[in-house]
């Protein structure tokens, strides 16, 4: 297993890369992580909805996804709202449920799906949630230390050291665990390290003997890029994505409750993410993305000038596209008697003669579909509550997927711009070309699993893994 002392240590990358380093050694491995809080998520091919970084961590160990590798899927709606997504499915009642009441229904869910897992591979890479010092969690944790206990596995307990204070939090860390926990500690990462390892003497081993724990790892800071699950929002300090020129560039508005983020990553450093109408100045194209929370974010829009701003680009002939919620807002009419969102009615952007309405069952599919402009088969996934009905003034693009009025777009689709037609396509419309060569996801994990280990004592690491 391993854990972090704070979120953002870096868990994902580095199970990510403990998949594909025993995939590679010819170990049948499977990721697992008990429950996750992210609005980036995947679809199975059973139609389960989980968190995009046990997708990936799957491709990595090369196995087919499953929603028992994260039964648990906490959707944020608002900042003390979530969708509880279990084993794959939404659960309206549990959604509804305070969060201190919800242990005693979702342990179960977790505790039979590492179990199965356990049963049925030879090794499964456990992902921790945060941080198991926040002793205001643990009696409700399903996700850190309880795992570990269940599973009897051996934790490696990392720090992100380009923060600082990683020494302070793996101590600390360290004595706030119970002397039942901290049995099962199997050693110390330093992650996303920049510089000299020789300059870190003695504090690796002061801290052993401190917590009687070895560091058995320097993993360097790394440029490879993986889909991201954590956190609710990415940093509104910096971009997301390295920006080009401020001009010449794809602006993507960046929705205070903006979902799967990260599928514009293959349009790389054109991608420029905007949170005002200033910002737009000079782009080529516009995205609105995927929302979990569409009205409220279609408020924002407003508020921020930013849907006055979209709506004078297009009428100048701007490529504009909307994924998913981005979809629903370009619409005329979002409605939501069931209260998915909290209820009511609201008026889109009207750039798409579209009318939505948002339904207590969620669609959670795997599509390939052929598209009408491209000519292409376009492969990727839905997530969704709405019903969206077309009118006379659009054109269908995607059988009951998208829909074009010139150079408007909507499409349900996630995962379009991971299609190289369409990404191809999109760029065209935009006089835009890519500067760099789309890189596949599993030459990365190749690259990633190398580096890292290399960061490892990896037969340590191994050892601990497979129970040496």
């Amino acid at each position: 297993m391993v854990q972090g002392c704070t979120s953002s240590a870096g868990k994902s990358y580095l199970v990510s890369a403990l998949c594909r380093a025993f995939a590679n050694e010819g170990v049948r491995v499977a990721p697992f992580k008990g429950q996750n809080m992210s609005n980036n998520a995947g679809i199975t091919r059973e139609g389960g909805e989980i968190g995009r970084a046990q997708i990936v961590q799957a491709r990595a160990a090369r196995v087919e996804p499953q929603a028992r590798m994260n039964p648990v899927l906490l959707k944020p709606e608002a900042d003390s709202r979530s969708q509880v997504v279990v084993l794959g499915k939404a659960d309206l009642a549990l959604s509804q449920l305070p969060w201190r009441e919800r242990k005693a229904h979702l342990w179960p869910f977790v505790r039979d799906s590492l179990h199965g897992l356990l049963a049925d591979y030879d090794l499964v890479l456990i992902e921790g949630a945060g941080s198991p010092a926040e002793v205001n969690l643990r009696a409700g944790d399903i996700v850190n230390m309880r795992v570990a206990l269940e599973a009897q596995a051996r934790v490696l307990l990392a720090a992100d050291i380009d923060r600082g204070g990683a020494f302070a939090h793996l101590l600390g860390t360290w004595h706030c665990l119970s002397a039942e926990e901290r049995a099962l500690l199997g050693g110390f990462i330093l992650n996303k390290f920049r510089g000299d390892p020789a300059l870190l003497s003695p504090a690796p081993e002061w801290l052993e003997q401190q917590t009687g724990v070895s560091t058995v790892g320097i993993v360097p800071m790394l440029g490879i890029p993986l889909p991201e699950e954590d956190g609710l929002l990415p940093d509104r300090s910096a971009p997301l994505f390295e920006a080009g020129a401020l001009a010449g560039s794809v602006a993507i508005a960046r929705l205070p409750r903006v979902a799967n983020l990260d599928e514009f990553a293959p349009l790389g450093e054109l991608a420029r993410w905007v949170t005002s109408p200033a910002e737009l100045a000079g782009a080529r194209a516009v995205i609105l993305p995927g929302s979990k929370s569409v009205r409220a974010d279609l408020a924002w829009l407003r508020e921020t000038g930013l849907a006055g701003a979209v709506t004078r680009l297009a009428r100048e002939g701007v490529p504009v596209l909307g994924v998913c919620g981005g979809l629903q807002m370009l619409g005329r009419t979002l409605r939501d008697p069931h209260g998915i969102e909290g209820g009511g009615e609201a008026s889109g952007l009207g750039l798409l003669d579209l009318e939505t309405t948002l339904e207590p069952e969620k669609i959670t599919r795997e599509v390939a579909l052929k598209d009408a402009e491209t000519g292409s088969v376009l492969r990727g996934y839905e997530i969704h509550h709405g019903r969206t009905v077309a009118g006379p003034e659009v054109t269908e693009t995607l059988p009951g997927a998208a829909w074009r009025s010139g150079n408007v777009r909507g499409a349900y689709l996630h995962g379009l711009l991971e299609n190289p037609a369409y990404l191809e396509a999109f760029l065209g419309w935009a006089g835009l070309q890519s500067t760099a060569a789309l890189d596949t996801l599993d030459s990365r994990l190749d690259a990633l699993a190398e580096q890292v280990k290399a960061g490892l004592d990896w037969a340590r690491v191994r050892d601990l893994a497979l129970g040496v």
